[in-house]
């Protein structure tokens, strides 16, 4: 899903303008444009703002079903040996960063990425 595909629709089905979404969001029209057309990812402030302004909750700028989603299990991850890759030290820095910087890989090379992580952990 584009975020600013979603947003277009959801003010399309409110009947709003950008100018409606600026005087309730206080967000300027010309970046309000931008976002809606993909020049600009907004910020999940910006996102709350927008929310806010369309008066739906947050999870339905990102939600397109026709009921609400059910609620998940939280899970957390705890790993099962101490000594792991990635636990402590350089590692740990080096997979905190990785976490971080994989959401801005486009599709094809996070794939690309994920096939050779799982080879990597195959290998004996």
């Amino acid at each position: 899903m584009i975020i600013g595909d979603r947003l277009r629709t959801l003010r399309g089905q409110k009947k709003l303008s950008q100018g409606d979404i600026e005087k309730r969001s206080g967000l300027l029209r010309a970046y309000l444009s931008r976002v809606e057309n993909g020049y600009t990812i907004p910020t999940i402030e910006t996102l709350e703002k927008w929310a806010k302004a369309l008066d739906v909750p947050m999870y339905q700028l990102f939600y397109e079903g026709d009921r609400d989603p059910e609620p998940g299990a939280l899970r957390v991850w705890e790993p099962t040996d101490e000594t792991a890759w990635g636990n402590s030290g350089d590692d740990a820095i080096l997979l905190k960063k990785l976490r971080r910087l994989l959401p801005r890989i486009d599709e094809p090379n996070r794939r690309i990425i994920y096939q050779m992580a799982g080879k990597m952990a195959r290998r004996k």
